[in-house]
């Protein structure tokens, strides 16, 4: 779908796969970017999404069927294929994609090359890949610093849909990392998402010992996940191109049966 002019609107439909970390912006405030996969079955970024602007019936979640009105950025700030910068007053939640659906979608777009997407001009990827390991790393001092102060900053915005729950205001002491081969190569790559820090930060609080924690991570992400089904949600950085993050983990079960959407 292309545009004649990059301040034409265009309506479309999309099922939200991984939401980004929140980030700050001058004139919305909290705003979070999105992955999402659209009717045609090509991935889309979404972006800014501003919680603050979005009604409660708006306000979607991983998984929900969406529909927005769009336009392109100007290329001077973004020049990937898939973004989309949305009219948030556009935005309509139409249903969930039921949970014994979630795989074959995901199953249907996923690719083995990270090389071949970009030689395709795409910037967004559900990558299966041999998971060759998981580990942990820990923060410096003045790492963990740095995120404490961008954390109470998002948090200190007030604005955002249940900004507590997804911004903790404590900080993760560790960094999670994978090393996994594509088609092309070996790759090594942090998770750039929330999500997975929360996770850590729950079985923390839940567990008796941290080191305990740390445990229960490398054998759910690094073992039982990896042996089970699991696909990496990739994007590229805005400013460099040619770097892939890992923005998203998603378990995904083999599925053979028909998409039905």
């Amino acid at each position: 779908m292309e545009l004649t002019s990059t301040h034409e609107h265009v309506e479309d439909e999309a099922y939200v796969i991984v939401k980004a970390a929140p980030r700050i912006s001058k004139q919305k405030g909290v705003t979070v970017c999105c992955a999402a996969i659209d009717r045609e079955g090509s991935w889309v970024r979404l972006y800014p999404v501003s919680f603050r602007y979005l009604e409660e019936r708006q306000k979607f979640a991983r998984w929900d069927r969406i529909k927005y009105r769009w336009r392109r950025p100007r290329a001077a700030l973004d020049t990937r294929s898939e973004s989309r910068r949305i009219d948030d007053k556009s935005v309509e939640i139409l249903g969930s994609l039921p949970s014994n659906q979630r795989s074959a979608l995901i199953n249907r777009t996923a690719v083995t090359s990270l090389r071949e997407e970009a030689l395709r001009g795409r910037s967004l990827a559900m990558l299966r890949a041999e998971i060759i390991d998981f580990w942990y790393e820990k923060r410096t001092d003045a790492e963990l610093a740095h995120e404490l102060a961008k954390r109470a900053n998002v948090r200190s915005q007030g604005d955002m849909f249940q900004v507590t729950e997804t911004v903790a205001q404590e900080a993760a002491p560790f960094v999670f990392k994978y090393k996994y081969r594509d088609a092309d190569q070996i790759r090594e790559g942090s998770c750039q998402d929330w999500e997975t820090e929360a996770t850590f930060l729950k079985r923390r609080r839940e567990l008796a010992t941290e080191q305990e924690a740390l445990d229960w991570m490398l054998h759910r992400f690094g073992h039982e996940w990896p042996h089970k089904g699991m696909a990496l949600a990739m994007g590229t950085h805005g400013r460099f191109p040619n770097t892939w993050l890992i923005n998203g983990i998603v378990r995904v079960d083999p599925d053979h049966q028909p998409l039905l959407i």
